[in-house]
Protein backbone atom coordinates (compact mmCIF):
# COMPACT_ATOMS: atom_id res chain seq x y z
CA UNK A 1 0.00 0.00 0.00
CA UNK A 2 1.09 3.55 -0.87
CA UNK A 3 1.94 5.87 2.05
CA UNK A 4 0.05 8.68 2.85
CA UNK A 5 1.71 11.90 1.48
CA UNK A 6 0.87 15.32 2.71
CA UNK A 7 -1.07 16.18 -0.45
CA UNK A 8 1.30 19.92 -1.02
CA UNK A 9 3.41 20.76 -3.81
CA UNK A 10 5.43 22.65 -1.66
CA UNK A 11 9.27 21.07 -1.54
CA UNK A 12 9.54 21.07 2.17
CA UNK A 13 6.35 18.59 2.39
CA UNK A 14 8.17 16.67 -0.63
CA UNK A 15 11.60 16.29 1.40
CA UNK A 16 9.27 15.59 4.31
CA UNK A 17 7.29 12.99 2.86
CA UNK A 18 10.67 10.47 2.69
CA UNK A 19 13.23 12.42 5.53
CA UNK A 20 10.37 12.62 8.21
CA UNK A 21 9.62 8.88 8.61
CA UNK A 22 10.86 7.26 11.52
CA UNK A 23 14.69 6.76 11.49
CA UNK A 24 15.51 8.15 8.36
CA UNK A 25 17.01 10.74 9.59
CA UNK A 26 19.66 9.06 12.21
CA UNK A 27 19.85 6.37 9.23
CA UNK A 28 21.36 9.07 6.91
CA UNK A 29 23.58 10.60 9.71
CA UNK A 30 25.13 6.78 9.39
CA UNK A 31 25.59 6.63 5.55
CA UNK A 32 26.75 10.06 5.64
CA UNK A 33 29.36 8.99 8.29
CA UNK A 34 30.79 5.92 6.08
CA UNK A 35 28.76 3.25 6.63
CA UNK A 36 28.17 0.99 3.57
CA UNK A 37 27.02 -2.35 4.77
CA UNK A 38 23.34 -3.62 5.89
CA UNK A 39 25.62 -4.95 9.34
CA UNK A 40 27.70 -1.41 10.02
CA UNK A 41 24.11 0.22 9.68
CA UNK A 42 22.67 -1.70 12.45
CA UNK A 43 25.72 -1.31 14.42
CA UNK A 44 24.91 2.52 14.31
CA UNK A 45 21.17 2.08 14.52
CA UNK A 46 20.99 -0.58 17.25
CA UNK A 47 17.24 -0.29 18.15
CA UNK A 48 16.18 -0.44 14.32
CA UNK A 49 14.57 -3.67 13.43
CA UNK A 50 16.06 -5.44 9.66
CA UNK A 51 13.00 -5.44 8.29
CA UNK A 52 11.95 -1.51 8.86
CA UNK A 53 16.09 -0.79 7.80
CA UNK A 54 15.50 -3.11 4.79
CA UNK A 55 12.52 -0.68 4.10
CA UNK A 56 14.25 2.26 4.34
CA UNK A 57 17.32 1.70 2.46
CA UNK A 58 14.84 0.79 -0.29
CA UNK A 59 12.88 4.10 0.06
CA UNK A 60 16.15 6.23 -0.35
CA UNK A 61 17.49 3.83 -3.17
CA UNK A 62 13.74 4.31 -4.57
CA UNK A 63 14.02 8.35 -4.01
CA UNK A 64 17.54 8.48 -6.15
CA UNK A 65 19.22 9.16 -2.55
CA UNK A 66 21.20 5.89 -2.91
CA UNK A 67 22.82 3.55 -4.73
CA UNK A 68 23.13 -0.15 -4.13
CA UNK A 69 25.51 -2.61 -5.79
CA UNK A 70 27.17 -6.03 -4.99
CA UNK A 71 31.06 -5.40 -4.08
CA UNK A 72 33.08 -7.62 -6.97
CA UNK A 73 35.03 -10.48 -5.57
CA UNK A 74 33.79 -13.19 -3.84
CA UNK A 75 32.28 -11.61 -1.29
CA UNK A 76 29.78 -10.26 -2.81
CA UNK A 77 28.65 -7.95 0.00
CA UNK A 78 25.99 -5.30 -0.71
CA UNK A 79 26.86 -1.92 -0.06
CA UNK A 80 24.88 1.73 -0.16
CA UNK A 81 26.65 4.60 -1.90
CA UNK A 82 25.14 8.07 -1.08
CA UNK A 83 24.31 9.69 -4.70
CA UNK A 84 24.84 13.42 -5.70
CA UNK A 85 21.35 13.89 -3.98
CA UNK A 86 22.23 11.80 -0.96
CA UNK A 87 25.79 13.95 -0.23
CA UNK A 88 23.31 17.34 -0.55
CA UNK A 89 22.01 15.85 2.81
CA UNK A 90 24.96 16.56 4.74
CA UNK A 91 24.53 20.25 5.80
CA UNK A 92 20.74 19.62 6.19
CA UNK A 93 21.74 16.45 8.85
CA UNK A 94 24.40 18.78 10.09
CA UNK A 95 22.16 21.29 11.09
CA UNK A 96 19.99 18.98 12.54
CA UNK A 97 22.49 18.31 15.11
CA UNK A 98 23.27 21.91 15.72
CA UNK A 99 20.19 22.88 16.29
CA UNK A 100 19.73 19.62 18.98
CA UNK A 101 22.94 20.94 20.61
CA UNK A 102 21.80 24.41 20.95
CA UNK A 103 17.88 23.79 21.68
CA UNK A 104 17.28 19.88 22.82
CA UNK A 105 20.16 19.78 24.94
CA UNK A 106 19.41 18.42 28.47
CA UNK A 107 21.02 16.15 30.96
CA UNK A 108 22.54 12.70 29.68
CA UNK A 109 20.11 9.98 30.78
CA UNK A 110 22.22 6.94 31.59
CA UNK A 111 19.57 4.27 29.84
CA UNK A 112 19.83 6.66 27.07
CA UNK A 113 23.68 5.60 26.83
CA UNK A 114 24.32 2.41 24.45
CA UNK A 115 27.72 1.47 25.37
CA UNK A 116 28.18 -0.89 22.08
CA UNK A 117 26.86 2.53 20.50
CA UNK A 118 29.04 4.85 21.66
CA UNK A 119 31.85 2.79 20.81
CA UNK A 120 30.96 2.51 17.59
CA UNK A 121 30.81 6.39 16.77
CA UNK A 122 34.37 6.85 18.93
CA UNK A 123 36.02 4.75 16.77
CA UNK A 124 35.13 7.11 13.57
CA UNK A 125 36.44 9.93 14.98
CA UNK A 126 39.86 9.12 16.58
CA UNK A 127 42.65 11.53 15.76
CA UNK A 128 45.19 9.83 13.84
CA UNK A 129 47.58 12.37 13.35
CA UNK A 130 48.17 12.74 16.92
CA UNK A 131 49.06 8.37 17.01
CA UNK A 132 51.96 6.93 16.35
CA UNK A 133 52.79 5.39 13.08
CA UNK A 134 52.70 1.58 14.59
CA UNK A 135 50.41 -0.35 15.89
CA UNK A 136 48.23 1.32 18.80
CA UNK A 137 45.72 -1.41 21.20
CA UNK A 138 43.47 0.37 23.40
CA UNK A 139 41.44 -0.63 26.24
CA UNK A 140 38.04 0.66 27.36
CA UNK A 141 36.66 0.07 30.69
CA UNK A 142 33.39 0.63 31.65
CA UNK A 143 33.24 -0.51 35.76
CA UNK A 144 29.60 0.98 36.19
CA UNK A 145 28.36 -1.00 32.69
CA UNK A 146 27.05 -5.04 32.57
CA UNK A 147 30.11 -7.29 32.24
CA UNK A 148 29.66 -8.50 28.58
CA UNK A 149 29.73 -4.72 27.63
CA UNK A 150 32.30 -3.76 30.22
CA UNK A 151 35.54 -3.73 27.68
CA UNK A 152 36.15 -2.61 24.19
CA UNK A 153 39.20 -2.88 22.63
CA UNK A 154 40.46 -0.41 19.49
CA UNK A 155 43.43 -1.87 17.51
CA UNK A 156 44.49 1.27 15.71
CA UNK A 157 46.69 0.24 12.64
CA UNK A 158 47.28 2.37 9.07
CA UNK A 159 44.66 4.61 10.07
CA UNK A 160 41.62 1.80 10.49
CA UNK A 161 40.07 1.36 13.92
CA UNK A 162 38.75 -2.44 15.00
CA UNK A 163 36.28 -2.05 17.69
CA UNK A 164 36.78 -5.26 19.39
CA UNK A 165 34.63 -7.32 21.59
CA UNK A 166 36.66 -9.26 23.00
CA UNK A 167 40.82 -9.47 23.90
CA UNK A 168 42.33 -9.45 19.96
CA UNK A 169 45.25 -10.66 21.62
CA UNK A 170 47.95 -8.13 21.26
CA UNK A 171 49.57 -6.03 24.34
CA UNK A 172 47.68 -2.66 25.26
CA UNK A 173 48.98 0.35 25.34
CA UNK A 174 46.75 2.21 26.88
CA UNK A 175 43.74 1.27 29.38
CA UNK A 176 41.47 4.18 29.97
CA UNK A 177 39.06 3.45 33.08
CA UNK A 178 35.77 5.45 33.48
CA UNK A 179 31.94 5.66 34.02
CA UNK A 180 30.14 5.09 30.42
CA UNK A 181 28.65 8.30 31.07
CA UNK A 182 32.00 10.47 31.46
CA UNK A 183 32.65 8.59 28.54
CA UNK A 184 29.66 9.93 26.53
CA UNK A 185 30.05 13.47 28.14
CA UNK A 186 33.90 13.93 26.86
CA UNK A 187 32.54 12.41 23.32
CA UNK A 188 29.82 14.71 23.18
CA UNK A 189 31.94 17.93 24.25
CA UNK A 190 30.03 18.37 27.83
CA UNK A 191 33.39 17.52 29.23
CA UNK A 192 36.86 18.29 28.24
CA UNK A 193 39.27 15.03 28.47
CA UNK A 194 42.39 16.56 30.31
CA UNK A 195 39.72 17.80 33.10
CA UNK A 196 38.05 14.50 33.11
CA UNK A 197 41.66 13.22 33.98
CA UNK A 198 42.98 15.94 36.80
CA UNK A 199 39.34 15.05 38.27
CA UNK A 200 40.04 11.35 38.40
CA UNK A 201 36.91 11.09 36.26
CA UNK A 202 39.36 9.23 33.98
CA UNK A 203 41.90 7.10 34.45
CA UNK A 204 44.67 6.01 32.32
CA UNK A 205 47.27 3.18 32.67
CA UNK A 206 50.12 2.66 30.25
CA UNK A 207 52.16 4.55 27.84
CA UNK A 208 53.21 8.17 29.42
CA UNK A 209 53.04 9.11 25.31
CA UNK A 210 49.74 7.88 25.13
CA UNK A 211 48.52 9.36 27.91
CA UNK A 212 49.97 12.73 27.81
CA UNK A 213 48.65 13.16 24.24
CA UNK A 214 45.01 11.78 25.28
CA UNK A 215 43.59 15.28 24.83
CA UNK A 216 44.34 15.38 21.37
CA UNK A 217 43.43 12.22 19.83
CA UNK A 218 40.53 11.74 22.09
CA UNK A 219 37.29 10.31 19.90
CA UNK A 220 34.94 13.74 19.89
CA UNK A 221 31.77 13.40 18.40
CA UNK A 222 30.69 15.85 15.31
CA UNK A 223 28.39 19.04 17.57
CA UNK A 224 31.80 18.72 20.26
CA UNK A 225 32.31 22.33 19.60
CA UNK A 226 28.69 22.93 19.36
CA UNK A 227 28.16 22.04 22.77
CA UNK A 228 31.07 23.95 24.32
CA UNK A 229 29.57 27.19 22.77
CA UNK A 230 26.09 26.10 24.13
CA UNK A 231 27.12 25.61 28.15
CA UNK A 232 26.74 28.88 28.85
CA UNK A 233 23.35 29.13 26.72
CA UNK A 234 20.31 28.41 28.52
CA UNK A 235 18.99 25.60 26.93
CA UNK A 236 14.64 26.29 25.64
CA UNK A 237 12.89 24.76 29.00
CA UNK A 238 15.85 27.25 31.00
CA UNK A 239 14.71 30.14 29.14
CA UNK A 240 11.15 29.50 29.59
CA UNK A 241 11.33 28.88 33.15
CA UNK A 242 13.33 32.29 33.77
CA UNK A 243 10.73 33.98 31.85
CA UNK A 244 7.98 32.78 33.99
CA UNK A 245 10.09 33.77 36.82
CA UNK A 246 10.24 37.08 35.12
Amino acid sequence: MAKKGYGQFCPVAKAAELLAERWMPVLVRELLAGSHHFSDLRRGIPLISPATLSQRLRELVDAGVLDRARAEGRSGRVEYCLTEAGEDLRPIIHSFGVWGERWARREIRREEIDPHLLMWAMHRRVNHKELPPDRVVLLFEFPDVEIKARRFWYVIEHGHVDVCLKNPGHDVDLTLVTSIRTMAMVYLGQLEPDAGVRSGAIALGGSRALARTFPAWCPRGAFADQARRAVAVPTAPEQRAMRNRG
